[in-house]
């Protein structure tokens, strides 16, 4: 059985894979995404290679195999699920569901994933506003942007936060910056690298670059 240092290597692939479009992805992402050195990173993926979970291309990246790819989907399913749960059943905030499902997606059995699945009348994205795979391990993709490549008059629908960590989550709740929110672009400011946006009848307010990318939205 793979142990949950396994699980959470192949599922961060898998999200950078999704985020980036493309199944070959650079170690140092991933390494990134699970906090550890590049040193680290790279005798892990050594191994899971030798396992039979990814290809390994030196000084290139990494690119999971089906049988990896299988288990990651899996994983994803499982933690997006939970999300879910904790924040619709157990009234959780969102900013603080992520790590409680790092915890919990490793022990729950495919039995009672699958009863969650029903009880929450299986829905097609977490709170974030990620797709949720199905259980053959099918994901549902849309076409999405991210807020700072919007041009200044349009108006979009927000479609999912990229940023897990809670920090960042709370402020855009505060900023009513959520999943299913229309938002307007009022106008790009590049000496100040930022956009101007508005919420309904709120007030108007500016959005740095870096913050803008993390937000995914629809026309």
């Amino acid at each position: 059985m793979p142990t949950s240092t396994v699980e959470n290597y192949l599922k961060q692939i898998l999200i950078v894979s999704l985020e980036t479009n493309c199944p070959e992805v650079p170690m140092g992402k991933v390494a990134q995404g699970l906090s550890v050195t590049s040193g680290t990173a790279t005798t892990m993926f050594k191994n899971l290679a030798e396992n039979g979970w990814l290809h390994y291309y030196p000084r290139r990246g990494v690119r999971l195999t089906r049988k990896g790819k299988a288990l990651a989907m899996n994983m994803l399913r499982r933690h997006r699920l939970l999300e879910t749960f904790l924040v619709e059943t157990l009234g959780l905030d969102w900013s603080e569901i992520h790590q409680e499902a790092e915890e919990l997606e490793h022990a729950i059995s495919e039995k009672v994933l699958e009863k969650l699945d029903e009880f929450l009348g299986r829905p097609r994205q977490d709170p974030h506003g990620h797709p949720i795979p199905s259980r053959g391990g099918v994901i549902r993709r849309s076409s999405t942007q991210s807020l700072l490549s919007c041009k200044a008059g349009s108006k979009v629908t927000i479609e999912s936060i990229t940023d897990q960590e809670s920090d960042f989550l709370k402020f855009a709740r505060k900023k009513q910056l959520f999943p299913g929110q229309v938002v307007s672009v009022l106008s790009h400011e590049k000496l100040a690298d930022a956009i101007t946006l508005q919420v309904g009848g709120a007030a108007p307010f500016s959005l740095g670059s870096r913050s803008s990318e993390k937000i995914l939205v629809q026309a």
